[in-house]
């Protein structure tokens, strides 16, 4: 079980939280949350990459001279791969770069990563409830005062972001803000801080916390 100390919006003690999401074990935590890092990122790949063969470039159909008495190669199309305009050998063609990996072990690797970075979150209570508009510099103010640098990556959990938060937190390059039902394991590993709203706390145990 995870304790957490939970703050308020000027970055003041204002209680306790705790968390316990079943993990993997050590022995194997490494090797699954790198093997869930790579389906995430491989699965951003378009792989729509294309190239034409010697079947398929156009022209070519004429031989380009005679067989025979000009001294030269012998040549039965100007589309062959070794001449420039040609057709691409063994080029890419489209493909899906998916990796398997099932419904269990994803949701675990998910927990496993969640639990392993609770040392480095922040648990707020009425995340930005104050904001009533969107301002950038109420969030880096906030941020300031939870103690989190301003060349830090941060990923900021919330139940249901509103739209003034999305809005005050997407000029800011290295703050990202994830609803709590939706995690990622890349997200979770990648940023350097975690911002958790308190009710985005009490979604992940919700949502995570039943296998």
């Amino acid at each position: 079980m995870m304790e957490c100390t939970v703050l308020d919006w000027q970055g003041k003690e204002a209680g306790k939280a705790s968390i316990q999401l079943k993990v993997a074990k050590e022995t194997t935590a490494i090797d699954l949350m790198h093997r869930a890092v790579l389906r995430q990122r491989a699965h951003l790949r378009q792989g729509t990459a294309s190239t034409l063969t010697r079947a398929e470039v156009r022209g070519g159909g004429r031989k380009p001279y005679k067989q025979k008495g000009t001294g030269r190669a012998r040549q039965g199309s100007i589309r062959t791969p070794l001449r420039p305009g040609g057709g691409i050998i063994f080029g890419p063609k489209p493909r899906s770069y998916g990796l398997a990996m099932n419904r269990k072990e994803r949701r675990l690797a998910l927990r496993t990563a969640l639990m392993a970075r609770m040392s480095d979150a922040v648990v707020v209570k009425d995340f930005g409830k104050s904001i009533k508009s969107p301002k950038t510099s109420e969030i880096t103010k906030a941020l300031t005062r939870l103690g989190i640098t301003q060349d830090s990556k941060v990923l900021i959990i919330l139940s249901n972001p509103s739209d003034v938060i999305s809005r005050s937190i997407r000029n800011l390059a290295k703050v990202k803000l994830i609803a709590a039902d939706q995690l990622n394991v890349f997200d979770l590993l990648h940023a350097n801080s975690l911002v958790l709203g308190e009710q985005a706390l009490a979604t992940i145990k919700e949502v995570y916390g039943n296998d």
